[in-house]
């Protein structure tokens, strides 16, 4: 097998892109097999590594011939874009996103990404390694046609502001970015910050024009985006240890041969494990680099264990929205 990673332009449009991959492939071509990956970040990102990971994986493996053309530093448009990219099965087939970009096709995904939800990483590693988001998977699959792979994340994501925020008092009517699922504003919206769903490509802008005051993101982002030049300050909150699905187009997979799909699903769940293990080990040393190099200043939050009882009510109201209640029980059971 030949494991191709570029980062060179593309040189045709998405739609040949689409046209030349496994999207059009016949089951006459499907031993001569090209997987099309797309990352925002470069290849120091703990994403782009795992992505990686994945290829060598099915190389090891699938005893056929598969080339693996992954495009970086967001070559291929950003999350929203991916996700629309894998529901028709054009121009990507597999890459990893945040739950709440496919939150149109499965309102009860966000779950996974629910700020609190996680005790600590070893709760959230053992929910991780379990079958307990089954149900949300199939959600997924069924309304999107999008695999769920695998699960890797680990970034812990805090408070990232212009100016300190310390406290309750401080964090009331703070303007800042949350990702786009509706869960995520109504958590901080309990908190009585001011949350609104900005585009992630347009929050370093935002900041710097004065638009939102801050955003929350895991060390890794801050440091590759170099968002501490607009926002310098961490609160560690804590709120949410990073999930983040291996994702593949079902269109897609469904053309692979039998034995390469096997060498996928089995590739997804170990890629899965060695993302999460990476990236909750470089989270901490990233945020101390960043500190180090003078590029933030980070503080505890003084009373986080009452934001931790501020948001159970908004928790429940939302895992009964959805229907899930009874997995949001499991996963605090566990």
């Amino acid at each position: 097998m030949t494991l191709f990673n570029t980062v060179t332009k593309v040189t045709a449009g998405l739609t040949l892109a689409a046209t030349l991959g496994v999207a059009s492939m016949t089951p006459a071509l499907a031993q001569d097999v090209t997987l099309r990956g797309a990352s925002m970040f470069d290849d120091n990102h703990a994403f782009t590594k795992t992505m990686v990971k994945f290829a060598e994986l099915v190389d090891e493996y699938y005893d056929g011939n598969v080339t693996f053309d992954l495009r970086l530093n967001g070559e291929l448009g950003v999350e929203k874009d991916y996700v629309n990219f894998l529901q028709q099965g054009v121009a990507i087939d597999y890459t990893i996103m945040a739950p709440s970009n496919m939150a149109k096709f499965a309102p009860s995904i966000p779950l996974m990404d629910m700020p609190f939800l996680f005790r600590d990483l070893d709760h959230w590693n053992t929910v991780l390694s379990s079958t307990a988001f089954g149900p949300l998977e199939a959600e997924l699959e069924k309304n999107a046609d999008i695999m769920i792979l695998g699960y890797t994340g680990g970034g812990v994501r805090n408070l990232v502001s212009s100016a300190p925020i310390g406290n309750l008092d401080e964090l009331a009517g703070h303007k800042m970015r949350v990702m786009g699922a509706p869960i995520q504003a109504q958590i901080f919206s309990a908190l009585t910050a001011a949350p609104s769903a900005i585009a992630y490509n347009e929050v370093y802008n935002a900041i710097q024009s004065g638009v939102i005051a801050g955003f929350e993101n895991e060390a890794a982002s801050i440091q590759n985006l170099k968002f501490y030049e607009v926002a310098p300050h961490v609160t560690l909150t804590k709120h949410t240890i990073t999930v983040r699905p291996i994702v593949m187009s079902g269109k897609t997979f469904r053309k692979l041969p039998a034995d390469l799909q096997a060498a996928v699903k089995k590739a997804g769940g170990e890629a899965g494990a060695y993302g999460r293990e990476l990236e909750s080990r470089e989270d901490g040393v990233k945020l101390q680099e960043m500190v180090d190099a003078g590029q933030l200043q980070v503080q505890e939050f003084a009373g986080r264990d009452k934001l931790l009882e501020m948001v159970i009510p908004v928790q429940d109201a939302f895992a009964s929205d959805i229907n899930a209640t009874e997995l949001l029980k499991a996963v605090r059971g566990m």
